[in-house]
């Protein structure tokens, strides 16, 4: 009986212990709020650990003490989760005038006279990681990154550590929803960062470069104890599941009603959004952001204002990358002076020569920078810049460096240790001769040349060569830009169309980079893209730092890749203009491979979201000879393309296309695009003999008359309304 008196005991003191702990943690990282020392929460700790020690029963999985798990096993990665609902990217807007653009866009698709009554909630853009968090029954089940916003990898043990997350939610204040899923950005306060790298040089270890670097470098650690030493924090920005067991059912109007729940649930947040009516509010709030930015321990890049009324959000939507109801309106990005030291011609994937600036390396906003993009020969012109200046550089954003000007130019004769500052990067290997534009020059401890296609000489002004630095090939321009024709006989573009087609967007081929596809080049395996479907494995095994297990990985992927979704195939191939939300549309429109290799500039134009630019590469693409010797080379290779599912015939416009076209009055355009795209059908921006129904507005023009010839089924908008049951 005793011993029954003493199991119930250490059972409630180690309810109590957990509950009392997640309590004090939560006042703590949400509200600010110490209602004890460290000491005496260390003490309540060490205690639950004593009980739990003694009587492994009492261990519950959300007990403070289960917040660090085992380390993953060496050469183990994370394992890879789709998002239930995709993380899409944030609609990035810079000044007041792109901000009001957006909002004109809003009421377009609303319908709306005017946004004075719309209510916005707004806070700040963080510069951290994302990450998605599930929680079935109140528990921390589940953490994924951000990854490509489709698919993240699986880092909950690592989240765990995370002080400020709750491993169960509080259901004191509300009830807990059957299954949550909340998101929002892991990050490291600045003066935390400090601390954390003053305690790593003391140890001896490597200094950190910034608080996001470091975070990102933390999230992806294999042992969860290395994870716990940093100093990462969690705040919310979305919840985009919220169910509840039937006859448990909360109602939420609005982002803040949600955002006020999570709270009540013990989520952390920044304190820092709020909600504004009106888009002049929104302005302003972010004016104030921006102003105290350094007021702020954390990093961040701008603001992000998102419609507060659910319903509202509902109806926009979202596009192919990113919703339509918010947007993020970035901050005056952070400036640092440097030297240029050199200008270096890059050939792009497609071709397309990039000057790109060789720096002394600064630190701007965090960051180190030691090269960026000049964007086009142009461009550096209008900068007025030469070698040797200072110039002035800055984040766009607060994310890509960019030169904007000469903040003091090159003068007098060039100083004597000039030659010795050229970036090795720039320089041939010892024996190699220098190219006509370069002259040799000593470099110790001999003689070497320079690189063709680089501008390096003290105060000489960038000129766009003649021929292609990588083959000699002689240079088109067009436009502001300039091309090499040579396609994959070009290693740089060769080695591009290979990097492209085993990214993350195409065949996600991760066991090789552009060191390593370069190897595989310069060795004669591969030719074009394709070859990758061919390689010997006995030649591989035979280049540098390629051994068994390596080799194995590689080919092992490679015969997992070979069965491909065809819009990551397209993506693959890099057609000019198709990514990845053009490639799902032309996967969508087309039964077969060969009949889109066949499809004409009408046929493609007729998709909606492809204009005649798009359709104009896309056919050239395929009407080339060596493009369509390389697609028969990926299925000679074994490649297999996997279509989307035809319509199953379900919704009242399944397998039918539909054009829009006049002033609807009970809805925007978008809104019955949408409303078609819903009930089953493929929206097209032309009238052609294709074409099932036209949904004809006030106003209509040109292609109700096309429709009347071709014999095409015509609605008018009640009949429209009344078709789908709406009228």
């Amino acid at each position: 009986m005793c011993g029954m008196t003493a199991k119930k005991n250490a059972d409630e003191r180690a309810a109590y212990l957990r509950e009392e702990l997640t309590r004090l943690s939560s006042l703590y990282y949400n509200l600010g709020r110490r209602e004890v020392s460290d000491a005496g929460y260390d003490l309540l700790f060490r205690e639950l650990e004593e009980l739990e020690a003694a009587d492994p029963s009492l261990v519950a999985p959300d007990s403070p003490t289960q917040r660090v798990g085992a380390s993953l096993l060496e050469g183990v990665g994370f394992v890879k989760r789709a998002h239930e609902v995709p993380m899409l990217s944030i609609d990035s807007l810079f000044g007041d005038e792109e901000v009001l653009e957006f909002e004109e866009r809003i009421l377009r698709f609303l319908g709306l006279d005017s946004g004075d009554e719309l209510e916005w909630s707004v806070e700040p853009k963080f510069d951290g990681v994302s990450a998605a968090l599930t929680y079935r029954e109140g528990l921390l089940e589940l953490g994924l990154t951000r990854g490509d916003g489709a698919v993240g990898e699986d880092v909950t043990a690592n989240l765990r550590t995370v002080s400020n997350i709750p491993l169960r939610l509080r259901s004191d204040k509300r009830k807990v929803p059957a299954l949550l899923e909340v998101r929002g950005e892991v990050l490291i306060a600045r003066d935390a960062f400090v601390k954390f790298n003053a305690l790593r040089e003391a140890a001896g270890e490597q200094l950190l470069a910034n608080p996001r670097n470091a975070t990102a470098g933390a999230i992806r650690r294999n042992d969860p104890a290395e994870v716990a030493r940093y100093p990462l924090e969690f705040h919310l920005y979305a919840a985009p599941r919220v169910e509840f067991v039937p006859g448990e059912e909360q109602s939420f109007a609005s982002y803040i009603d949600i955002v006020q729940a999570l709270r009540d649930w013990g989520l952390p947040d920044s304190g820092l959004g709020e909600r504004v009516r009106g888009l002049a509010a929104c302005i302003s709030y972010h004016d104030k952001i921006e102003a105290s930015r350094w007021d702020v321990p954390f990093d961040m890049d701008g603001i992000v204002a998102k419609l507060d009324d659910l319903s509202l959000r509902e109806r926009l939507g979202q596009k192919s990358r990113s919703m339509r109801w918010q947007y993020a309106h970035k901050f005056e990005p952070v400036e640092a002076v440097t030297i240029l030291r050199a200008i270096e011609v890059m050939v792009g994937v497609g071709g397309r020569l990039t000057p790109r600036a060789h720096l002394d390396a600064v630190e701007v906003g965090g960051v180190t920078v030691r090269h960026t993009t000049l964007h086009n020969a142009e461009h550096v012109k209008a900068l007025g810049i030469a070698i040797g200046d200072r110039v002035t550089l800055h984040r766009a954003g607060d994310v890509i460096p960019q030169v904007t000007g000469v903040s003091l130019a090159a003068s007098g004769e060039e100083p004597t240790d000039w030659r010795g500052g050229v970036p090795e990067s720039l320089l041939l290997a010892e024996g190699l001769s220098a190219p006509e534009s370069a002259g040799e020059f000593d470099f110790a401890p001999c003689q070497r040349a320079i690189k063709a296609g680089v501008t390096w000489r003290y105060r000489s002004h960038f000129e766009m060569p003649a021929t292609c630095p990588s083959c000699g090939t002689s240079v088109t321009s067009e436009g502001k830009y300039f091309y090499c024709r040579n396609g994959l006989e070009c290693r740089p573009q060769l080695v591009g169309r290979v990097g492209l087609l085993a990214g993350r967007a195409a065949f996600e081929i991760e066991s090789i980079g552009p060191k390593l596809i370069e190897q595989m080049a310069e060795a004669g395996l591969l030719h074009s893209p394709a070859d990758l479907f061919h390689l010997d494995r006995e030649a591989v095994l035979g280049l540098d730092r390629w051994g068994e297990k390596s080799t194995d990985k590689l080919f092992r992927q490679l015969e997992e890749r070979r069965h491909i979704g065809v819009d990551r195939f397209l993506v693959g191939l890099g057609i000019p203009e198709v990514g990845p939300a053009t490639a799902k549309l032309l996967a969508k429109r087309f039964d077969n491979f060969d009949e889109l290799m066949q499809a004409t500039e009408d046929t493609l134009i007729e998709l909606d979201g492809i204009g005649p630019e798009v359709a104009r590469e896309i056919v050239e693409f395929f009407a080339a000879k060596p493009n369509q010797v390389m697609v028969a080379r990926f299925f000679a290779g074994g490649v297999e393309l996997d279509f989307p599912d035809p319509d199953s015939g379900e919704g009242l416009f399944a397998g039918k296309t539909v054009v829009l076209t006049g002033t609807l009055e009970s809805m925007s355009r978008a809104e019955a695009k949408s409303l078609v795209e819903a009930n089953g059908g493929r929206i097209a921006s032309s009238i052609s003999s294709r074409t099932d129904f036209l949904v004809a507005g006030a106003k209509a023009g040109s292609k109700l008359k096309k429709a009347e010839a071709l014999g095409v089924s015509i609605l008018e908008e009640p009949g429209f309304l009344a078709f789908l049951g709406q009228g």
